[in-house]
């Protein structure tokens, strides 16, 4: 029977996700048959399963950190955000339906438990230690009563749980009394230890701090983190889009900041390369330098498009293409790419047609029916801004609603234009640098000829994140908490 690890936070983006791929990767290293979970998840950046399963991507991480493919079980429930205080709700990787908060909160999550619990039973079956991560706070007492994903989780395990805060954003210490105070006295029982996150500066200053909140709560501090600079592991939700961009290269790439983005990890492999200066464009009149406009992904296509127009994104993205700016559509950014946009069944918003910008010859027509599918490309050999690209093997995934007109292969070019709806296709190497290059040819800029292995990069960030987290970390009492 599989032992147990519970992280929890005092709030949101508080480092939960990391520390539990650092602590996957330690036990991994260890010899330990370890894997992640997180009963739900609350985001747009999803990843399909080789069974064609939707999921978290955070967990898909953290599973690569233990070595282990993803499954869905990792992450049972998936809630993605469509507007208006609704989410889509995705069961075992399969979307079940549209739901208001009100609807899911009261009358659903209580039934989502089930598909938790499968899970729960299916990786103890299977693993050693479980690490579990939980989401936002353990003290929302609005949503308490039908939380699924905190403590109804630890109680459920009887999983001893570590309390993270972040220390960087202000008020560590009051969040952590606060959390504890508004626990239950069952619940509180179950933290075990308390770890500081994101620290600058001298631990040593720190440690009356320590003492207080000791003496205060009766809870051990396991450890202080420091803040870590390019962590370079795959992150939770966009509250991390503002750290995410890179400067100092040569290229420009402006990704449009879309009211409903999702999957924007697409584009983390172009932003770590050494020419290119990538950033996320809030407004229309920051794409006027870039060298690249791409439109990314997107949860409510329709309505993005109308985002588009109404935010002046439309007008200037059509005069770049016309100037010869390389215009890249991803998944629903591709499907804006065409002549029209068609929904009569509404699945997306009330406008059953819409114009899209016309760049591309194609149509998309939404239906109820969702593509999700991992794909690879045996091999792609096609004239962009003059240059010949040719890469093989490249491998990605679809997730997209909708069906496309004159689509003959996964990767539609036309002139400076170009659309697939594949995600993660630039995190193929030969692809990505042959694409920089030739967007420095066009700059008059020599190629580089050096590729990138992404793959061998994410391990080793793997364990250089295991090792910081290792040496700030008391791992043996930590240990001890798991055994206990």
């Amino acid at each position: 029977m599989a032992k147990y690890l519970m992280f929890q936070g005092t709030s949101s983006h508080v480092g939960k996700s990391i520390l539990t791929a650092a602590l996957c990767r330690n036990f991994f290293r260890a010899g330990v048959h370890v894997a992640p979970f997180k009963a739900q998840n609350m985001a747009l950046n999803s990843y399909v399963t080789a069974d064609g399963l939707e999921m978290g991507r955070a967990q898909v991480a953290q599973a690569d950190a233990a070595g282990l493919a993803p499954i869905v079980e990792m992450n049972p429930v998936l809630l993605k955000p469509t507007g208006n205080s609704t989410s889509q709700v995705i069961i075992n990787g399969k979307p079940i339906g549209v739901m208001s908060a009100a609807e899911y909160h009261q009358g659903y999550a209580l039934k989502a438990f089930d598909a938790v619990k499968s899970a729960l039973e299916k990786l103890s079956a299977e693993f050693e230690l479980i690490v579990i991560e939980g989401a936002g706070s353990p003290a929302e007492v609005n949503l308490k009563a039908n939380d699924i994903v905190n403590m109804r989780v630890a109680k459920y395990l009887n999983a001893p749980v570590i309390l993270v805060a972040d220390i960087d954003r202000g008020g560590a210490l009051a969040s952590i009394v606060g959390t504890l105070e508004l626990l239950d006295e069952d619940e509180r029982e179950l933290v075990k230890g308390i770890v500081i996150n994101k620290f600058r500066g001298d631990v040593n200053l720190f440690l009356p701090a320590v003492e207080f909140l000791e003496n205060k709560t009766g809870k051990p501090v396991l450890g202080i983190l420091p803040y870590i600079e390019k962590i370079g592991v795959d992150d939770e939700d966009s509250v991390s889009l503002d750290d995410k961009i890179s400067s100092g290269g040569e290229i420009n790439i402006a990704v449009i900041r879309l009211g409903k983005l999702s999957n924007f990890t697409d584009f983390d492999s172009l932003a770590g390369e050494v020419d290119v200066n990538l950033f996320y464009a809030k407004t229309a009149d920051e794409i006027d330098a870039a060298d690249v406009i791409i439109l990314p992904g997107s949860k409510n296509t329709s309505e993005d498009l109308i985002f588009l127009r109404e935010n002046k994104f439309a007008e200037k993205i059509l005069q770049q293409a016309k100037s010869g700016t390389p215009i890249i559509g991803i998944c629903g950014g591709f499907q804006m790419l065409g002549e029209k946009i068609f929904d009569p069944l509404q699945t997306e918003s009330v406008h059953v047609e819409l114009d899209g910008l016309k760049l591309l010859p194609i149509e998309t027509t939404f239906s109820r029916e969702k593509f999700t599918r991992q794909v690879t490309i045996d091999k792609v050999d096609f004239e962009f801004l003059g240059e010949k690209i040719c890469a093989e093997n490249l491998n990605g995934y679809e997730i997209h609603a909708g069906k496309t007109s004159n689509l003959s292969d996964k990767i539609f070019v036309r002139e400076n234009i170009f659309g697939t709806y594949v995600h993660g296709i630039f995190d193929n190497d030969k692809f990505r640098r042959q694409f920089l290059n030739s967007i420095r040819r066009k700059k008059n800029l020599p190629p580089i000829e050096n590729l990138r292995n992404l793959r061998a990069e994410r391990q080793k960030n793997y364990d250089r994140l295991a090792k910081i987290v290792r040496e700030n970390l008391n791992m043996e009492l930590l240990q001890k908490i798991i055994d206990a």
